[in-house]
């Protein structure tokens, strides 16, 4: 490719980079497919790179003594270099004469699916690459599920290293052919292959002489002249809340970023989930005022009504998004830890961060096949169909129709850290269908006919620690004290409310859970509830605390070694987890975790159970 002549015009170069759009493109495939090289070999051919990049190239090359590797060029941090893969998503802006481009070089390792998952969220094209010596492989078939679920619309098929096969055309249309399957089951229209050697730069920026058979445009070519898709701004606007400026008492700013659609002055809009009624009076950008914006746009509007919005409302206009508390979803698991249904999690979505559970794991996706497999959890790169509920109503659209709005990503509670990323599909119809019944007497007024404060004390530590027989002594003086309780004991409730439950992680969880409903509803009723459970992991325990009013909850750590535990072991329990008869027993094979900050720790091998009854007593009569 040549540069453009001095006879061009800035002015028509902008013009044909405005017309076309900038084109944002991810590379994606399997281990050593030759995707940065192919990145690298595009830029060095088209002129695009600068001079230290072309020394440093050269300098490499000298070194190494050998030919160039154009791998360098994308792959920047120290340990791609050393490794000689891709570990992060590398991005790289350049444009020619004919179009802007955002290419983003994705990771082909397996462990690093959320690195890839992160390159083709915002992508318009994929480019799939495919080693010609060893054709469709597991990784090509997991990336193109995933290309096809987040609804990247235009695929290059890249069969790469024509060269090391002599550039036979009949394994390429073997490969292209097979290709074509997989895409028409997942779904994807618009593919076209094209074979290619990134190391010798055939059909890279120009045809090939090498490979007279093929008669379709070289990759670059291509990409400039690709059709992107139009109908962002006919789409329905959508305004997810960010901040609310207001850096006086007459100026309030709803600041956002135009997720899709556009809006213009004097337009109504709709605030939700609230479901307030306004008008745009004012379209205010850092470069001034607006009569008109739209999709990707940052903005503050200003409205004719004084509404109470806060960040995570969306304003909307035209057709109207789904606003529910249940969904169904395509989920991508980015964590080791596996995905357990029912256990919370944070969803963020949009500008909205909020609790959440996968309620139920509909099937898991066999990325070979696309066979749809019953699962009851989901390992790191799995991916599945789910559905979700989460703690309030949100405001969404379904992926297909608005990317913004339809996705979402997970957070562990206890870490911070992403473990998921997932599509809307869409709303469960049952969530519109329940709506809260209203009652005349609640739990203030039950708590005031009994005269106490209702609360969850929550009793916790492994078993043979003393629990429950504490607790059993706590319930005692409070009953003598005249107060309403009721004692929840994690043996008597599998004999019945959770007999259908194992020992499992999945297991665990739905037990702590169920128990955590049930001691809200309690709590509601005015009672004192005693709750005696292992209850081995913080995350369940955080969601029990969570489901309660601040200070309802009240954690307390039997903190008894295990080796105590084992000496005690009053039904024999340990014996029969060392000799390997009973299987995730914890404190042998199934970890506990204990509590970091309990509101009252429990020291069973310095007191008796009278004096750490009293204890507990006196906890519970300063909070009366």
């Amino acid at each position: 490719m040549t540069a453009p002549s001095s006879e061009q015009s800035l002015d028509s170069l902008l013009a044909r980079h405005q017309a076309l759009g900038l084109l944002r493109v991810f590379t994606c495939g399997s281990v050593d497919d030759g995707k940065s090289t192919l990145i690298g070999r595009l830029l060095y051919d088209a002129k695009l790179l600068l001079d230290d990049q072309l020394s440093s190239l050269e300098k490499d090359r000298r070194t190494a003594g050998g030919d160039i590797d154009y791998s360098l060029l994308v792959d920047g941090l120290a340990a791609e270099r050393e490794q000689g893969i891709t570990i992060d998503v590398a991005y790289r802006f350049f444009a020619t004469a004919r179009r802007k481009f955002i290419l983003a070089d994705t990771p082909g390792h397996e462990q690093y699916t959320r690195n890839m998952v992160t390159g083709a969220s915002t992508a318009d094209l994929a480019i799939v690459l495919v080693d010609a010596r060893k054709g469709i492989l597991p990784q090509t078939r997991r990336h193109s599920t995933i290309v096809s679920l987040l609804g990247v619309r235009q695929v290059v098929l890249a069969v790469n290293k024509m060269d090391l096969i002599g550039y036979q055309e009949t394994i390429f249309d073997t490969i292209a052919r097979e290709f074509a399957g997989l895409a028409a089951r997942l779904g994807l229209a618009q593919v076209i292959a094209i074979p290619v050697s990134a190391g010798k730069g055939d059909n890279v920026i120009e045809g090939s002489e090498r490979m007279p058979w093929y008669r379709g445009p070289a990759l670059l070519p291509f990409l400039e002249t690709v059709e992107l898709d139009k109908g962002d701004t006919a789409k329905p606007f959508r305004l997810p809340v960010q901040w609310v400026n207001r850096p006086d008492p007459d100026f309030r700013g709803l600041c956002g970023t135009i997720a899709s659609g556009d809006i213009q002055l004097g337009d109504p809009i709709i605030v939700l989930p609230g479901g307030q009624n306004s008008r745009v009076e004012a379209i205010v950008t850092f470069d001034g005022n607006l009569d008109r914006a739209e999709t990707g746009q940052a903005v503050t509007l200003l409205l004719e009504d004084d509404i109470d919005i806060g960040r995570g409302d969306v304003l909307v206009a035209g057709e109207m998004p789904m606003v529910s508390d249940q969904f169904t979803a395509h989920l991508v698991w980015m964590s080791a830890e596996p995905m357990i249904p029912e256990r919370s999690y944070l969803f963020r979505i949009g500008t909205t961060v909020t609790p959440g559970q996968v309620t139920a794991l509909k099937y898991q996706i066999n990325v070979d096949t696309g066979e749809h497999l019953a699962a009851r959890t989901l390992d790191l790169n799995g991916i599945a169909y789910c559905n979700l509920a989460f703690d309030r109503p949100v405001v969404v659209d379904a992926y297909a129709a608005c990317r913004e709005m339809g996705s979402f990503i997970v957070i562990d509670r206890l870490t911070n850290g992403t473990v998921g990323a997932g599509m809307i599909d869409h709303g469960l119809r049952r969530a519109d269908n329940l709506p809260w019944q209203h009652l005349d007497v609640g739990k203030s007024s039950r708590a005031s006919q009994k005269r106490q404060k209702p609360c969850v004390v929550w009793f916790t530590g492994l078993s043979g620690s003393g629990k429950s027989t504490i607790a059993n002594a706590v319930e005692k003086r409070l009953h003598a004290l005249g107060r309403h309780t009721y004692l929840l004991d994690g043996d008597n409730l599998r004999h019945g409310l959770n007999r259908d439950l194992g020992f499992t992680v999945a297991d665990r969880v739905e037990n702590i859970r169920r128990v955590g409903e049930v001691a809200k509803l309690m709590i509601n009723a005015g009672l004192i509830v005693l709750v005696s459970f292992i209850s081995p992991f913080r995350r369940e325990r955080t969601m029990v605390r969570e489901m309660v009013e601040a200070d309802e909850f009240i954690e307390i750590f039997v903190d008894t070694p295990l080796a105590i535990c084992e000496q005690r072991d009053p039904k024999g329990l340990y014996r029969k987890a060392r000799q390997g008869d009973l299987k995730n027993f914890t404190g042998v094979d199934s970890p506990y975790e204990a509590p970091e900050n309990p509101e009252l720790v429990l020291d069973t091998l310095t007191r008796g159970v009278d004096e750490l009854a009293d204890q507990v007593i006196g906890m519970l009569e300063r909070r009366q």
